[in-house]
């Protein structure tokens, strides 16, 4: 069964810098530029299978998919903090934050920094970005707004 937390359980960092924030574009540039550089998505499975992932095939990697929250509750997951550190053992390695539209990644990636990460970076806009005039996400801002490669299953 899967447990997970309350936010207020989760371990705080003691360094109060900010997390720096780039944009999508400014995330693939520095993706392209580093091959130890990581794309974290922090989305849900269900965001992964009906809005799509971030497709770095032609860097010769994929992004790594942790869910910050699981659908349908929304609670934080018991274990991100394991899951990344298994998938991202690399401590000094760049890891690039990505969610939706940028808050649960900015979440995700304090708690990375707690861990010992020593540069996480959050992506501004996430994926699908802020909402248009009529309410629709991904075409305003954002790594699908933005032209960036990506692909739905």
């Amino acid at each position: 069964m899967l447990r997970h937390l309350h936010r207020d359980a989760l371990p705080m960092t003691q360094n109060t810098d900010p997390i720096p924030e780039m944009t999508p574009d400014e995330t693939f540039e520095a993706l392209e530029a580093d091959a130890n550089a990581v794309l974290v998505d922090v989305r849900t499975r269900a965001e992964w299978s009906y809005v799509g992932i971030v497709d770095l095939g032609a860097l010769g990697r994929d992004p790594v998919l942790i869910e910050w929250q699981t659908f349908p509750t929304m609670e934080v997951a018991y274990d991100f903090g394991p899951a990344l550190e298994g998938a991202c053992p690399d401590k000094s390695a760049a890891l690039y934050f990505l969610c939706r539209s940028g808050a649960r990644s900015l979440a995700a990636a304090k708690l990375a920094s707690a861990l010992g990460y020593r540069r996480c970076v959050n992506v501004k806009d996430g994926f699908e970005g802020p909402p248009d005039a009529e309410g629709h996400r991904g075409t305003v801002a954002g790594w699908k707004a933005s032209g960036l490669p990506w692909r739905q299953s």
